[in-house]
């Protein structure tokens, strides 16, 4: 390691934003109805956790997208990923899933607790500074 270079990463933001992520990934991928609700044939021809449309099915699906869940808990987990291998772009991933986990909860029902472990994670990653040792 070279002189004034940390060997710190910002392992708290990595560790909401990817509990984040996967929470996002499971209630968006159950919401969108991907059939992991289908135990032992229980509860077939239900479509998804949530009938495959949510729990506001028709009203206004315009605004609703369970697959957007999916997308965002994609994009925060990789996020979260590249923030611990890069931790001096950690501003700008912070960013990305700042971003990804507000989107998640007004677009892509991934709900309340994923939504705020997002931005929570995503705070924390902008607000991260290495310590650096003289």
């Amino acid at each position: 390691m070279q002189a004034g270079q940390s060997a710190e990463k910002p392992i708290t933001a990595f560790a909401i934003s990817l509990f984040a992520g996967y929470w996002m990934l499971a209630t968006g991928g159950m919401m969108y109805g991907f059939g992991w609700d289908n135990w032992n044939g229980m509860m077939q021809g239900m479509g998804g956790w949530m009938w495959g449309q949510g729990m506001m099915r028709g009203w206004m699906p315009e605004l609703w997208w369970p697959w957007f869940g999916v997308l965002a808990g994609i994009v925060v987990l990789l996020s979260g990923v590249m923030l611990y291998v890069r931790p001096p772009q950690s501003q700008s991933w912070g960013i990305v899933i700042l971003i990804a986990a507000i989107l998640n909860f007004f677009i892509g029902m991934g709900g309340l607790l994923a939504a705020a472990l997002g931005v929570i994670g995503g705070i924390l990653a902008m607000s991260w500074k290495p310590q650096t040792w003289k």
